[in-house]
């Protein structure tokens, strides 16, 4: 099947590449809120309670709103709901660089609704037009690229902010949205794009297929929240950590964590070459064993936290990856695969955004950084198990 605008360029390959681009819009307009919240308080007169809403809101919508975006691919056809996601981020970028307090809110709020609907649906397309000998590698780009998004905004923003505004260098984000849904339109199709199609599957086949895989959704579900769990945990407090540790300045800390999101690009394109090789058990498990590096090495040998976060960082982006390669494998169907999505995503972002608040409670009832890191550790381990186990009798 070719693609409309870019003749007989395979399939496959146009639809990697714009994996790629819309992976690139979606965790970037999150992050560069970061870089830039001392300015906007200034500005804005936001409590400390509300900043932190403009990073927490865009999680408790990918778990809130998950099942109502597994209905919008649904009802609305893949095609239409990455639509969606790409005018819904460019609408709400625009709309919380332009205004008042409740609109910073506002748009945050649709941001976080439209980036749900492609955590669900760029899988969805994966699984539909990637042929099953390159879903792995397209779910590792896809990955990868969330990273990528994520760690050029990082970086970027702020000498933005210093040239143009905060208001301005949170626009810019939508440059990347708008590539994207230009590209999206050109490789699909004016009508596909921006019509809703037919439903693909009737509700009858996706819950005959749920019941038969629920074990799998499980153990995924599980495995799902323990690696997000630690993610949110990690990415929020490893600064505080080696500032209170190592005595690093603020901005070294921040440096240093750096390498923690940045290595997440060797796992996310690493685990679909290693799966060619090791079992899924094997490639689990060892993911799991980095992964524990950095709770265990924090607390045993803190100098040391440049080994366990390149460790740990290669494992949060090869989990992201395994699981979700696992669901696109496991389901029957579209809308088996939609529905698995939303279960997984929807119960471990709820886990997630529980992470910076309750480390840091434990950290403060404690005054010490053993209790929050065994509670990591914990988390972690739930992930190696119950991941593992689902996944071992993957094909």
């Amino acid at each position: 099947m070719k693609t409309p605008f870019f003749g007989r360029i395979p399939r496959s390959w146009i639809v990697l590449a714009c994996v790629a681009l819309i992976s690139l819009s979606m965790r970037a307009p999150i992050v560069a809120v970061a870089p830039v919240l001392d300015t906007m308080q200034a500005e804005l007169g936001f409590p400390p309670v509300v900043l932190g809403l403009l990073t927490s809101i865009p999680v408790l919508c990918f778990s809130l709103a998950s099942p109502l975006a597994a209905l919008a691919g649904r009802k609305f056809g893949a095609e239409f709901a990455i639509t969606l996601t790409l005018l819904g981020v460019i609408a709400g970028v625009a709309v919380r660089s332009v205004g008042t307090p409740a609109l910073v809110l506002l748009g945050t709020v649709v941001i976080g609704l439209a980036i749900t609907v492609g955590n669900i649906c760029v899988p969805l397309i994966i699984r539909r037009d990637v042929s099953p000998g390159r879903q792995g590698t397209a779910m590792g780009l896809y990955s990868a690229f969330l990273n990528v998004g994520a760690f050029l905004t990082s970086v970027v923003t702020a000498p933005l902010a210093e040239l143009l505004g905060w208001r301005l260098a949170l626009a810019s984000v939508g440059i990347l949205t708008i590539a994207a849904m230009v590209t999206w339109a050109f490789a699909f199709g004016t009508r596909r794009v921006f019509f809703p199609s037919r439903p693909e599957v009737p509700i009858s086949a996706l819950v005959a297929g749920q019941r038969g895989a629920s074990w799998i959704t499980t153990g995924l579900t599980i495995g799902f929240a323990g690696q997000a769990f630690s993610y949110y945990g990690v990415t929020t407090w490893l600064p505080s950590f080696l500032n209170d540790t190592l005595r690093m300045s603020a901005t070294e800390a921040g440096a240093g964590s750096s390498i923690f999101q940045i290595l997440a690009i060797v796992g996310a394109l690493g685990v679909p070459i290693l799966s060619k090789y090791w079992s899924p058990t094997a490639v689990t498990v060892t993911l799991g064993l980095f992964w524990a590096t950095v709770p265990a090495g924090l607390l045993l040998a803190p100098s040391l936290w440049w080994l366990w976060s390149v460790l740990a960082g290669i494992a949060q982006g090869g989990g992201f990856t395994v699981i979700f390669s696992a669901i696109i494998r496991v389901a029957t169907d579209m809308g088996m695969a939609a529905r698995m999505s939303a279960v997984v995503q929807g119960v471990g972002y709820c886990v997630a955004a529980l992470a910076p608040s309750v480390v840091g409670f434990v950290h403060g009832s404690t005054h010490s950084w053993t209790p929050p890191l065994l509670l990591l550790l914990g988390s972690v381990l739930a992930f190696m198990v119950c991941t593992t186990l689902a996944v071992r009798k993957v094909r």
